[in-house]
Formats: structure tokens, sequence, C-alpha cells
């Protein structure tokens, strides 16, 4: 059942909670989401204090019921001093950062009560995986996460509040007002997008078949929007083809950043299904991709990338190859796209995999102001205590747009 408990400083909670779970077991939710002790804290129902051993179900507690949290400064004390007398090992109070005082301690607490960790699962997934590990480091960084933007969001209730009785011939009020509106349409329309389309959260990955190059088994990138087909320095090397790399088509490929052509192979056989066709490739140095199978061969030999059969048809249906699975895609593959993502929000050139490649005797990437402005972004939202990565990543995933990166995160 739902159950809205109000704090003291009228913060508004909303617990999943079952009809049998204990007194003890909502403070120590609360405890999680306030910050606030169990011995500190009083819960009340319908103006009367509460005991922890109660039962909800047994003091009248129904669905969409109403509880208050208050906080008591002799319980405090008095946990303080139990806390002393019977050792450290029991103490399950938070610092004021939001860590444990024992974080030992505070896992056991947890991991002793199946039914509070079955409704930590369901509240905060990513918390509960990190109780049931061995890392009391990390349980100590995600609850000063959780106090962050515990505090970050009682900021922005405030900041609202203030809204409601600002001037309303304050230009710079109305302004926050607008912004405010708009971002409560973009967290609805989130919501909706976790709801309806919540693959669209997911990492897609890329397009991959096996192939024979020069009789060496390969897994191609297939890359539609790349213009050219692309094979590496060092793979051409492994392949047996440096030998025949014409050097008079030097120049630099321009994609997302600029890599530098070291040549053209004319002509190679590869391999697809039981069938040989001719292929050419653009030599790039480029160690962090490998072969690039890209428009100007899709285009040459009638391919068709069917999604809906999740197959590379070639030769206008001739041959048909599947797409691999992502646990049949190497690692260091995957490595590759995460390369790629990161080398283009950091502003070093990634390899051309996409976007129309021009080869051309010089020239320079210009999205250093781009760089530059990518990164205050994600410098603002590291400062509201997320890390890093997961920043640029929410960044990615919106493209670039901060408030719904923000939401995101905080969702």
């Amino acid at each position: 059942m739902k159950i809205t408990v109000m704090t003291a400083d009228e913060q508004i909670l909303n617990l999943d909670v079952d009809p049998n779970e204990s007194v003890e077991n909502v403070k120590a939710l609360l405890e999680v989401e306030t910050g606030v002790s169990i011995q500190q804290q009083q819960i009340l129902f319908n103006g009367n204090e509460v005991n922890n051993s109660q039962k909800l179900s047994a003091i009248g507690v129904k669905d969409d019921d109403l509880l208050m949290m208050t906080v008591s400064r002799a319980g405090a004390g008095a946990g303080a001093g139990a806390v002393a007398s019977s050792g450290s090992a029991n103490d399950l109070s938070i610092n004021t950062d939001g860590s444990a005082v024992n974080p030992g301690a505070f896992q056991q607490h947890f991991r002793r009560d199946s039914n509070l960790m079955g409704r930590l699962f369901q509240s905060d997934p990513e918390f509960a995986q990190v109780i049931l590990g061995n890392d009391l480091n990390k349980i100590q960084e995600i609850l000063r996460l959780r106090h962050r933007q515990r505090d970050q969001l009682r900021r922005q209730k405030e900041e609202e509040m203030a809204l409601l009785y600002a001037d309303p011939f304050d230009v710079e009020a109305q302004k926050k007002i607008e912004a405010a509106i708009r971002q409560k349409g973009i967290d609805e329309n989130w919501e909706a997008a976790l709801e309806h389309n919540p693959e669209g959260f997911a990492r897609v990955v890329m397009l991959y078949v096996d192939m024979e190059v020069n009789g060496v088994p390969m897994k191609a990138f297939v890359d539609s929007g790349a213009q050219s087909t692309i094979i590496s320095k060092t793979c051409a090397e492994r392949l047996g083809l440096l030998r025949l790399l014409d050097q008079r088509y030097k120049g630099v490929a321009h994609g997302v950043g600029q890599t530098e052509i070291l040549g053209r192979i004319h002509v190679a056989p590869i391999k697809i299904g039981n069938i040989f066709y001719p292929c050419s490739f653009l030599v790039l140095d480029s160690p962090n991709m490998e072969f690039l199978f890209g428009l100007d061969m899709l285009r040459k030999h009638q391919c068709i990338i069917d999604l809906k059969e999740n197959v590379l048809r070639v030769g206008g249906g001739e041959v048909s190859v599947p797409f691999l699975q992502e646990k049949d895609i190497p690692s260091r593959y995957l490595d590759e796209e995460k390369y790629s993502k990161e080398a283009s929000s950091s502003g070093v050139p990634p390899p051309v995999t996409s976007g129309n490649n021009n080869s051309s005797q010089g020239g320079a990437s210009g999205g250093g102001s781009k760089d530059s402005e990518f990164e205050s972004k994600v410098a603002k939202l590291v400062e509201l205590g997320f890390e890093r990565q997961a920043v640029i990543q929410a960044l990615q995933l919106f493209n670039g747009n901060e408030e719904q990166a923000a939401g995101f995160l905080f969702g």
C-alpha cells in the first residue's frame, strides 16, 4: 500500500510499504530519505504517537493514509547515550553530510530485515545493491549523494513556494515561473516516455555483421551514415593489405572530428555469407576503429538494412547475414563506441564512424566553442553532486539539453 509522510519541515514523502510492516522499518526508510536517525523520529497517526514494534495494519493505517514525523531532541540525546553505552556497533545515526556514523552497523541493520530490503529494492534499487555489496565507502558515497539530492529538491520546493508569493510585475520572478512551468512540462514528458517508451532510455547496440576480409574473419561495423568504407592501418596490416596502400589518396577525413587518411586500397575481396564481393577501403590512422562498412559499399552492392528481420541483405537480397547480438560483440568493439562518445564530448577528435566524411588536404574541426559549452554544462551538474560520467551520459541522451539531463538525473 502507499502512505504519505509529512515531516516537521513540511517535506512530503510517498512510501510504498507492506500493511504488516513495523513502524521501526518505516522509520528506517525515513532515515534514508531524510537523514534523521531512528532514535530521533516520532511517528504520529491521528495525533497519537505509535511505537516501533507496532505494525501499520494493527494501528489502523490504510492505503493513502497520512502519517506525521516529528524530530525529538530528547530522543536524539537518549539515542546518543544509548550508543555510547552499548558501543559504536549499534550506532545507526547519520552525520550532518548524510553519511552513516557507523556504516557497518547501518548496512547490517538493512541486511537483517528481508522486508526492509524488499522495500528498499522498490524505492532505491541502486542503494539496495550497494547495501548487499562489501564496499562501505560506496555506501557512504551513496548516502551523501542522496543527502545532496534531497537538499537540492528542498531548495527547489522553497523556490517554487517563493514564486507563488512573488510580485506579479517582477520580470525576473515571471521568468523563473516560466522556467518552472517549462520544466514541469519536460518532467511530465519524461515520465510519459518512461511509461510508454522505456526502450528509448536503453543503450542502442550498433550494427555488426560477420564478414571475411582477404580470407580473415572480421566483425564489420555497418554504418550507413559513413560516406566511405574504412579500415585502420593496424587492421590492414594484420589482413595483409597494407602492401596495396596507394598513398596518392592521402588527406584528412572530417566527421565528428578529423582523422588522417593514409591512403586507399582500391580493391580487395570480402566474403559475406558464402559469396565474395570486391571492396575498396580508405585507410585511416585510427587504432580505435578497425573496420567500418560504409555507404559507398552499401550502395555498390545494393545492401538492405532490414531491422524487422534484423539482417543485412546484400546483392538485392541474394545473401542475408544476421546482425550480431550484444553478447556476440567483443567488448573492445563496445569500448570503441564508448571512446567515440567520450572523445566527442571532451573535444578530442574521435575516429570517423559516422556523418559525412569528406577527404581533403588539411582542414580543422570547428567544435571548440561547442566543447566549452558542453563542459560548462557538465561542471554545473557535477556541482549538484552527480558523477561526471553519469552527467556526460545524461547530456548526450538529451542532446545537450541541461534541464532535461538534470531532470533525468534527479529522477
